[in-house]
């Protein structure tokens, strides 16, 4: 699951500047006075806390880059920014950026307008910045400083001289501040560059994969031959047409990449994964696909599109055989496009390029073995024939891609909380479709592409064996057990239902009743543990399902009164606890934990997804010792 969508970045929007502030700035001038048309060097330096960092002025894209500039003055006419040479290495965050800690001193050559008038002038430098640890970046903030100028047209000009390995940034205009009620900006996931390079790679493999579906395998002999005994060129020329050909698909799924990217936009792409109707679509397309792959129907582009596309692949030339790969890729999308929609789906849940890369990364590994072949024909002959074999990937795929479905249908299910597909339901159909490819594998459901006298051999036998065995491993969660890394992408339990013990000892959550929890906690004299959480969050579904039932938590869970607060769905309970979340605590991040009172006073909070369990039990044990201190006042 990527990291789990880097958990640590899901909380970028922690706690407000009010509550954590871990970076001090200050602004002095290298002179006290200076005369009109001169240049002042001014030196803004920030502090920062141990442990915490800020992005330079040209950190590479992920992080919010620091920038700076002088306010407009009338004394002010142009000044130029440099920074020191930051440090380069992996973050947390973000994989690759550049940063500064401890402290990092600004320089801005600032030069005075020849008509400046004479007296004391305040200059005043903005700063904009996102400051990160190793668990959380807050939100972006502005901060001022200031220092006094004198204008004396007496004064002697001072020399200014950048130390050697600072380097002059271009200045960008920063945006208006916001107003001190609007909602703290909230970062959008980037893709992490270490994450990106093993998308990037799983996008290849996918692609090489793809060769062995009975809609591309069958095509490669005849494909290379097509290059390599043409009558009008020589073997140099068949490798410029192979060469061609695999630009052919290149270009057709990176163009679906940037189709998909177009009609998304830089915000859409961020909010796709959360949108219950884009789930919805997603997962009927994948049904119709797994079913097509079963055999229930044939998959088939428009006869006159073909015929059209193939009469200009006819056409000769290299034009043709660019036309010629455009047409492969649209005749074997009927099998390969269950590989490609999970890979468009996990790319453009995150923002800048890498549908375009994915879908890039994904065509040529497509495309790498024709090349190949018109490289090294006598490799050819030593390919397998098709046959059987074919059709079994073809059958044990469209299983797959039908269990895939039923994830993006159960998260809509979710979101409008519709009740069809419980957890119950969702895991009983994964137990079914992932047994039924490995007795298919084993031959005992007879399906296309397995005959009854066929002989098992010991890959089909071992294939069959896992899939068999992970289908077992899903029954414990069909009574209450956790599924580990699973419950990220398993519908939640059902109201008032936690996972893990049954009975006496069951903790029992309730589900958007906040007043309830604070009536219930004044009650029984208990603290009010508030999780607001999504339906579609998959932090906050491993968080609940993995470290709530932990031996450190769950006895100090005991303690408080729960309550789940969902803030993603579409009904008017999500909307006023999210507004609540963004009102009380100055942030819209799940999953977002916070403990109060019975009269609402918050005793401590908990911003992030975490696998530190003695960590989150530190945080249980502040509002629980908070609590015994109160009580003692």
């Amino acid at each position: 699951m990527r990291r789990l969508l880097a958990a640590a970045f899901l909380a970028a929007v922690s706690l407000s500047a009010a509550v954590e502030d871990p970076v001090q700035w200050t602004l002095t001038l290298d002179s006290k006075s200076a005369p009109p048309g001169s240049h002042v060097l001014a030196r803004l330096s920030a502090k920062v806390d141990p442990g915490w960092h800020v992005y330079s002025l040209t950190t590479p894209p992920g992080p919010i880059p620091t920038s700076a500039k002088i306010l407009d003055n009338p004394a002010v006419a142009g000044f130029k920014v440099y920074q020191p040479k930051p440090v380069r290495g992996p973050d947390p965050s973000f994989g690759v950026t550049e940063t500064f800690a401890d402290q990092v001193v600004l320089l801005l050559d600032v030069e005075l307008k020849k008509d400046a008038p004479p007296g004391a002038t305040e200059l005043t430098a903005q700063v904009r910045y996102q400051c990160c640890n190793d668990s959380k970046c807050l939100p972006p903030k502005r901060k001022q400083a200031a220092a006094t100028i004198n204008i004396d047209a007496s004064a002697q000009a001072a020399a200014i001289s950048i130390p050697a390995g600072y380097t002059e940034v271009p200045v960008k205009p920063v945006a208006a501040a916001t107003s001190a009620s609007a909602a703290p900006p909230i970062a959008a996931p980037t893709p992490l560059p270490s994450d990106f390079g093993l998308f990037l790679l799983t996008a290849f493999g996918a692609g090489l994969a793809a060769i062995f579906t009975p809609c591309v395998f069958p095509m490669i002999p005849f494909t290379v031959s097509y290059f390599l005994n043409r009558h009008t060129g020589n073997r140099r020329d068949g490798i410029m047409q192979a060469v061609v050909f695999c630009a052919g698909v290149i270009v057709f799924f990176t163009g679906l990449g940037f189709l998909v990217k177009s009609i998304a936009g830089p915000i859409g792409v961020v909010k796709l994964g959360n949108s219950p109707w884009v789930n919805s679509v997603i997962g009927l397309v994948f049904v119709v696909f797994g079913l097509s792959l079963l055999g229930a129907y044939e998959l088939t582009l428009p006869s006159g599109l073909l015929t059209r596309m193939n009469r200009a692949s006819e056409g000769g030339g290299y034009f043709g055989t660019l036309i010629m790969g455009l047409t492969f890729t649209l005749t074997s999308f009927a099998c390969i496009g269950p590989i490609v929609g999970p890979l468009l789906v996990a790319s453009v849940q995150s923002s800048g390029l890498q549908p375009v890369l994915g879908m890039a990364s994904f065509a040529t590994g497509l495309a790498a073995p024709f090349f190949l072949l018109a490289l090294f024909p006598s490799f050819l002959q030593k390919l397998p024939k098709s046959g059987g074999w074919l059709m079994r990937v073809k059958v044990v795929l469209g299983f797959v891609v039908l269990a895939i479905s039923l994830k993006y249908l159960s998260t809509a299910d979710q979101i409008w909380q519709t009740g069809l597909i419980s957890r119950e339901l969702f895991i009983a159909a994964w137990v079914v479709l992932f047994a039924l490819p490995g007795l298919y594998l084993l031959g005992y459901v007879r399906l296309e592409g397995i005959k009854a006298d066929d002989h098992l051999g010991v890959g089909r036998m071992l294939i069959g064996t896992v899939f068999l065995i992970f289908s077992i491993s899903l029954l414990p969660g069909l009574f209450g057990a956790t599924l580990g890394n699973l419950e990220a992408v398993i519908p939640v339990q059902a109201k008032n239902v936690a996972l893990g013990p049954r009975g006496a000892d069951a903790p029992v959550w309730l589900k958007d009743q906040y007043r309830e929890a604070l009536a219930k906690a004044r009650q029984e004299n208990k603290l009010v543990f508030v999780n607001f959480t999504g339906n579609a969050c998959t932090n906050c579904h491993w968080m609940k399902a993995n470290m709530f039932p932990r031996p450190e938590i769950a006895p100090l869970l005991k303690d408080f009164v729960l309550v789940d607060l969902y803030t993603d769905g579409t009904d008017a309970a999500s909307e006023e606890n999210a507004k609540m979340e963004e009102r009380r605590f100055n942030t819209v991040s799940i999953p977002f934990y916070a403990i109060l009172d019975p009269d609402e006073k918050v005793i401590a909070t908990f911003p992030e997804a975490t696998r530190d369990a003695q960590k989150f039990a530190a945080f249980l044990k502040s509002g629980a010792d908070n609590k015994i201190a109160s009580s003692k006042i």
